[in-house]
């Protein structure tokens, strides 16, 4: 089982950028993929971004293709959502995930996060 804990959301102008961390423990972090999911208020969750184990392969959602970039750190069992170029659409709860069964389409596996609020003010 992994544990995460997301940080670094907060409220944005329109244009603006924020960079989400999700910091994981309990097992070996370089050994499983990453991915980031948001959820809006009256919607169901949507996947953003994933990175393979080595950080050699990325995968975007088309609506953040351009202006969002995940990268991990397995020094520091940390992978980042760099988000640039924000948009009120993009205002939701977002939450990282670990060791998805599926990277390509992706599936999500067990563990999630407790969610950090992004809010993007037009």
């Amino acid at each position: 089982q992994v544990q995460l804990v997301e940080s670094g959301g907060g409220l944005v102008q329109a244009g603006g950028s924020l960079r989400l961390s999700c910091a994981a423990s309990g097992r070996t972090f370089s050994t499983y993929a990453m991915g980031w999911f948001r959820q809006a208020p009256g919607k169901e969750r949507e996947f953003v971004a994933a990175i393979s184990w080595s950080g050699g392969n990325t995968y975007y959602a088309d609506s953040v293709k351009g202006r969002f970039t995940i990268s991990r750190d397995n020094a520091k069992n940390t992978v980042y959502l760099q988000m640039n170029s924000l948009k009120p659409e993009d205002t939701a709860v977002y939450y990282c995930n670990a060791d998805p069964i599926t990277i390509t389409n992706y599936r999500p596996g067990g563990s999630w996060g407790q969610g950090t609020q992004v809010t993007v003010s037009s």
